[in-house]
């Protein structure tokens, strides 16, 4: 039978017959997932850019944590790859604001998204989504985005996932879909945890592995209780190798609180993975930036300067991204990632000094013509800011 234009391209390229691989594996099992609904009308957008979504459950997982699982206002919701996020808005006492949440369901169905929301020391959002939120609430949302997912075309189809807390929400997307569709992949999950008791979806990771055998999955505890015979300490560069002897045939991808981030990215690199073969995914910016590689030393993180939008002067701590001030001022910015990659939040520094954190990902005509991420941005002194 004669190739198509599409199966010609592909076969060009060094994936191609895994794609395509893919492509049909998607076909077979996806058709009885995706509700009549689910399918973009000829005269709407695929990839919308705000969603409306309504709770249709809340689970509690005993864990300090609860899934939120959503679906459309309208009955459509758009296709997502796994390890991609929504940027969920929220207004909580008169302040508008957001935050990315992985999505923790296949993608190999779209009848609707879960989402963990995992409890944080003064989490304003983390809070008010797991003491409020109730099924039948309805919230806006950004559609699905992010780059933390798996490219057939670049990355190999064995994978270490390095998971740490709620980082573990992407990880389940693409295990998920890789179990549940019999995609020809193999991954070794490592998931570190303080405690048994915090690790979400254990028993449903358990029990993945042990009826897969593509699929290694392994609980690291940082505070082992008595009793506990399994993995104890953290994913440094021993374990690494202990458990995942093969890692320098696979893609990583690390996901996690930034301390476990970085640690994490550090022993690859200690071992001699290149960086093209390290992914990762932040959770928004880190709450002690004072502990922020080049912070300054003269800054507490507790002093108010002003920033000057327009003819509007606003208090902002140090401690505080601009993007936090902003929103704390009922000032609306386009905002998506919240960790320095979408750039959506850009606003123009016209005056003062900024502390820059890492994992910002500016363009060469930002920096040139004075652009910054906002939520990577922190003031050290008085500001003038143009949106």
């Amino acid at each position: 039978m004669a190739k198509n234009i599409r199966e010609t391209l592909l076969g060009t390229l060094e994936h191609g017959q895994e794609i395509m691989e893919n492509i049909r594996v998607m076909r077979a099992v996806s058709g009885d997932k995706i509700p009549t609904s689910s399918v973009a009308k000829p005269s709407e957008a695929i990839h919308r850019r705000e969603l409306k979504l309504v709770v249709q459950s809340v689970m509690d997982t005993g864990r300090q944590a609860k899934i939120f699982r959503f679906v459309s206002e309208d009955g459509y919701l758009p296709p997502f790859e796994a390890g991609q996020y929504i940027n969920l808005f929220t207004q909580i006492g008169g302040v508008r604001t957001s935050r990315p949440y992985s999505i923790s369901s296949s993608p190999r169905q779209r009848a609707y998204y879960e989402i963990t929301v995992a409890r944080t020391k003064d989490g304003f959002v983390s809070d008010y989504l797991l003491d409020q939120v109730k099924a039948g609430d309805r919230f806006t949302a950004n559609g699905p985005a992010g780059v933390f997912r798996y490219q057939p075309v670049f990355h190999s189809k064995k994978s270490l996932f390095l998971a740490g807390g709620s980082g573990i929400t992407p990880m389940l997307s693409m295990t998920r879909e890789i179990l549940e569709a019999g995609l020809d992949r193999d991954v070794v999950l490592l998931y570190g945890c303080r405690s048994p008791e915090a690790a979400l979806y254990h028993e449903e990771l358990t029990a993945y592995a042990a009826a897969f055998p593509n699929f290694r999955y392994h609980l690291v505890v940082s505070d082992p209780v008595e009793g506990w015979d399994g993995e104890k300490g953290f994913l440094d560069e021993t374990l690494i190798r202990r458990l995942a002897p093969d890692f320098a045939e696979r893609t990583s991808y690390i996901c996690g609180p930034q301390v476990m981030n970085d640690f994490c990215k550090s022993a690859l690199e200690a071992m001699g993975v290149p960086e093209k073969k390290i992914r990762r995914e932040m959770f928004g910016a880190r709450r002690d930036i004072q502990n922020e590689p080049g912070w300054p030393k003269e800054l507490t993180g507790d002093e108010v300067f002003t920033i000057t939008v327009g003819e509007r002067k606003l208090p902002a701590k140090s401690g505080e991204s601009v993007l936090t001030a902003l929103e704390r001022a009922g000032v609306r910015v386009n905002v998506c990632c919240r960790s320095g990659e979408c750039s959506l939040c850009r606003v123009r520094l016209v005056s003062g000094d900024v502390f820059l954190a890492r994992g910002m990902l500016r363009r060469y005509a930002d920096e040139k013509y004075g652009y910054i991420h906002s939520c990577k941005a922190y003031p050290m002194g008085d500001i003038e800011i143009m949106l």
